[in-house]
């Protein structure tokens, strides 16, 4: 699994204008778009979240998978999940004002990531509106993909977080 001690950075030329820990509904601006990175995993991190989550040999046996449909060893999907997700959440999504996701439409995995690719997440804000029936949150979607160094996608979907507005100063 990914170290606890990842230290991961911005990508892209601009950052959302408010820091993460004080990042609220407002700072989700409809068309802005940012890139985080990097995050690699070793054949023994996949075969060990494998082993206990997603025991597919093409996941938990290097020599088999080397004979397999992908000529060597892969990540799971679920396992390249967690690794945007600890982008998002180094990154883009807020400390504070962050209340939980409905979750996440059509994720896909269009390609394998393999041992030892670095990867970076691109998301882009598609969505922002208030709540119709709770005014003090509103719902971000984004547009996430997560993309190697040579430019291959290896995630794709749109996540929706529930994120609380800032609260007005009395």
């Amino acid at each position: 699994m990914v170290s606890a001690q990842v230290t991961t950075q911005l990508l892209s030329e601009h950052d959302l204008d408010a820091p993460i820990d004080d990042r609220w509904f407002a700072d989700y601006v409809v068309g802005s778009s940012y890139e985080y990175g990097w995050l690699a995993l070793e054949p023994d991190e996949i075969v060990e979240f494998a082993t206990r989550y997603d025991p597919q040999r093409i996941h938990t046996d290097p020599d088999w998978a080397a004979t397999g449909p992908f000529g060597g060893l892969i990540a799971s999907g679920w396992q390249t999940a967690g690794l945007m997700m600890r982008l998002y959440c180094d990154h883009y999504i807020s400390a504070v004002a962050s209340l939980a996701s409905p979750g996440v439409d059509e994720l896909r995995w269009p390609a394998p990531l393999r041992p030892g690719e670095r990867v970076r997440l691109r998301v882009a804000v598609v969505e922002s509106r208030v709540s119709r029936s709770k005014p003090d949150r509103g719902i971000v979607r984004t547009d996430i993909a997560l993309i190697t160094e040579d430019d291959r996608t290896v995630l794709t979907g749109l996540a929706m977080n529930m994120v609380a507005v800032r609260p007005v100063s009395s």
